[in-house]
């Protein structure tokens, strides 16, 4: 049992995807089939943190256990990984280990499932030590995950907290802004990667990768107008975090969008964090000069790169005296068209743009560290101050702001409200459905008044989820 009591206790902070169900299109390359002596690495010695790089890498691109196509065969329940991950917290990871793998009750690569990771097809056919490595960082990520606290489990629990509480902090995604019209980004048909797979890139989230910003920014212009707000109207739910504020109940409010309709509903700047920053400023790439976003806003709906206009300033000031323009590669000058009426430049002035630096609006792209504001307030000012969490609208699938949950202090009541469920961190209360529905029933409950005109006098069924004692779903009753 060595490779698996040897495996080292560390849960990286990671970007949660799902690379390994997307299925091959007819246009796509074969891909190599598995050759006959494929396996999952062996754990030796001299190699330990490179391989367990590799389990990690393997681990973090599987999909949750509610993405799944279809359980394998030899699956633990639902029932069954619930309780096997209330025994390991419970007894501990060794004697965990003796009463199910040691005794031969459960091999590990079923027990892999019991902690939401799907065995890969490469595994198929191997010795069942070989998922030691997995299992174990399995079980590692399941005992630094949060605890649910064990007395908040009802609605009612849900709106007491809500009325008591003086210094919630509010982490909010997509899921908040979606009854506008405004896409979410992991949304199977409708959410925005799924639509940016005519790219042609190895992963739609790549159009946000600042590496790939730099060498070839026309592939971020060409989807910009797709994710540029084009409304400061707000939903619901951005109303609903307003009347936190209103209330003195809001501490803080870490939003991972980049719409900026969190000012537009009212929040304010000392209590909002934009987390990955938005489309409210633009920044040049080369000389850092900064303009409001509005200044590019033609190039971003054209879908055409925005140059910097101090670098181009610059170009034209310290340009040589007597500089040629181009010439074709026969040495003679080419033919010049005539030009047309939307057309402004010369060719000097083309030539200047062209070299100028690129403005990037000043969203946070994969690869760039989060602002400074987001620690700095996180670590010295809410983690001591925060008495509730609401989680609203996102899946948490982003680091770092994915690992603010098991940051905040274990005693901290924790809420949930999303159309589909996290499965990576256990909340207090999950309570699912259309965020704008969830919080306006909370509010009527609460016998606050929230106000918006997008609010409708519907009815909600409220039901408690077949196995769990603290997850419901919301759903609007047909007339």
């Amino acid at each position: 049992m060595d490779g698996l009591h040897q495996s080292p206790l560390k849960a990286p902070a990671v970007e949660i995807i799902d690379l390994s169900s997307k299925p091959q299109s007819e246009d796509e390359e074969p891909r190599d089939e598995k050759p006959d002596d494929a396996s999952l690495p062996e754990l030796e010695d001299g190699d330990d943190e490179d391989r367990l790089s590799l389990y990690e890498d393997l681990l973090d691109g599987m999909p949750d256990r509610s993405e799944w196509d279809e359980e394998p065969l030899d699956t633990c329940t639902v029932e069954e990984s619930f309780a096997f991950r209330k025994r390991l917290r419970l007894v501990g990871e060794d004697q965990f280990i003796t009463e199910t793998i040691e005794s031969g009750t459960i091999s590990a690569k079923k027990l892999c499932t019991a902690f939401g990771i799907r065995p890969p097809p490469l595994s198929e056919g191997q010795a069942d030590h070989k998922y030691y490595p997995l299992l174990g960082l399995g079980i590692t990520r399941e005992l630094c995950k949060r605890v649910k606290l064990s007395q908040y489990n009802t609605i009612e629990d849900a709106v007491e907290l809500l009325d008591k509480s003086t210094n919630i902090v509010v982490l909010t995604g997509a899921g908040i802004s979606t009854s506008l019209g405004i896409p979410d980004f992991r949304s199977k048909d409708t959410g925005l990667y799924s639509q940016l797979e005519h790219l042609g890139l190895s992963d739609p989230q790549e159009v946000f990768d600042i590496t790939i910003f730099r060498e070839d920014p026309a592939i971020f212009y060409s989807v910009a107008k797709d994710i540029l707000p084009t409304t400061q109207k707000f939903s619901p739910t951005h109303a609903f975090i307003k009347l936190l504020q209103d209330k003195g109940k809001l501490l803080t409010n870490f939003t991972q969008n980049i719409d900026n309709l969190e000012s537009c509903a009212g929040i304010l700047p000392e209590k909002l964090i934009q987390c990955h920053g938005s489309f409210a400023t633009a920044t040049c790439v080369e000389c850092g000069y900064r303009v409001k976003c509005e200044e590019i806003y033609k190039d971003l709906k054209a879908g055409r790169v925005a140059r910097c206009d101090r670098c181009v300033r610059t170009l034209r000031q310290t340009k040589p005296f007597g500089i040629k323009r181009k010439r074709s590669m026969n040495g003679f000058a080419p033919n010049k068209k005539k030009r047309q009426s939307y057309e402004d430049s010369t060719d000097d002035e083309d030539y200047e743009i062209a070299v100028a630096g690129v403005m990037k609006p000043d969203i946070t792209f994969f690869g760039e560290d989060l602002p400074e504001t987001f620690h700095d307030r996180l670590v010295q000012h809410d983690k001591d101050l925060v008495d509730l969490v609401l989680v609203i609208g996102t899946s948490l699938k982003v680091a770092p702001v994915s690992e603010v949950s098991g940051f905040l202090p274990a005693k901290t009541p924790q809420i949930y409200i999303s159309r589909e469920p996290c499965q990576h961190i256990d909340f207090d209360i999950d309570m699912l459905g259309e965020c704008d529905s969830i919080v306006t029933e909370l509010c009527r409950r609460a016998g606050w008044d929230l106000k918006h005109e997008m609010i409708k006098d519907d009815t909600l069924d409220v039901q408690l989820h077949e196995g769990y004692q603290s997850r419901y779903s919301f759903k609007v009753k047909a007339a």
